[in-house]
């Protein structure tokens, strides 16, 4: 069932026309890697699906057009996780977590509702990090401050969630663990969508590929087609090793073409 659509988007960033003419379809309990080449327009394509950049061309959310909706109401079915999630205030962790409710009201994490509390204590179980509740963020590791931000969208309890690039910057488990969780997301019927450069991530993790190039869909489908040899010559200029482990599928960039 189509929980997001877009028709025909286009958008641009000063004089610069940064996204042409991308219509997709995107279905509640799945997991979305939106992928492509640096300057592909990832980071902008998911900022105009959240309504946070100007766009030509129409966007559904839950049957609903976007232009139609407030600005909490549009807070309340995205939530976003921008690059590098850096956070410089020394808050406790579970006030962090807490900002994830203020597009339902709560402004301030030491006056929650008995709902809010439940929600936050919900995020931060689904990414165990309860044991950092009254630690200060900036007295965590760079993982550790990772997962706090992730709960802190999961809060939210919006049925979109936008991750842009959550495992950059991290080690190999750290990459794997985050990508779990929102695996596990996603199976709970919520919509994420993950810009992440990790193909490899992409084909294990996601549902849905989205292939971007220069501003346009170059691919779009499941992981094995989107991320086809064809598709990764052309729009990534690589060959890559393929194979399945654990039932899963493996893709490893190898060389360039």
């Amino acid at each position: 069932m189509t929980l997001l659509a877009a028709t025909h988007l286009d958008a641009s960033l000063g004089s610069r026309k940064v996204l042409h003419d991308i219509s997709l379809s995107l279905a509640a309990g799945h997991l979305v890697a939106l992928v492509g080449p640096n300057g592909a327009g990832k980071t902008t394509l998911l900022r105009v699906l959240a309504g946070l950049i100007p766009s030509s061309g129409d966007i559904q959310i839950g049957g609903d057009a976007l232009s139609t909706l407030s600005l909490r109401e549009r807070a309340k079915r995205f939530a976003y996780l921008p690059q590098g999630h850096m956070v410089h205030w020394p808050l406790p962790a579970r006030d962090i977590v807490a900002l994830g409710r203020y597009p339902h009201g709560a402004t301030d994490p030491a006056r929650l509702s008995q709902t809010d509390i439940e929600a936050v204590l919900r995020a931060m179980q689904a990414v165990d990090v309860t044991e950092f509740a009254d630690r200060r963020v900036t007295e965590l590791s760079g993982g550790e401050r990772s997962r706090v931000a992730l709960a802190r969208v999961l809060a939210v309890e919006a049925p979109v969630i936008l991750a842009d690039e959550p495992t950059a910057s991290l080690d190999p488990r750290h990459q794997i663990d985050v990508m779990q969780k929102l695996r596990n997301v996603a199976d709970t019927g919520v919509l994420v969508v993950v810009v992440t450069h990790d193909l490899g991530l992409a084909a294990r993790f996601a549902d849905h590929v989205l292939v971007l190039s220069e501003g346009r869909l170059a691919a779009q489908g499941a992981p094995g087609e989107a991320l086809s040899e064809n598709v990764l010559a052309e729009v990534f200029r690589v060959r890559a090793y393929r194979a399945e482990y654990q039932r899963e599928a493996v893709i490893v960039p190898w060389a360039d073409v």
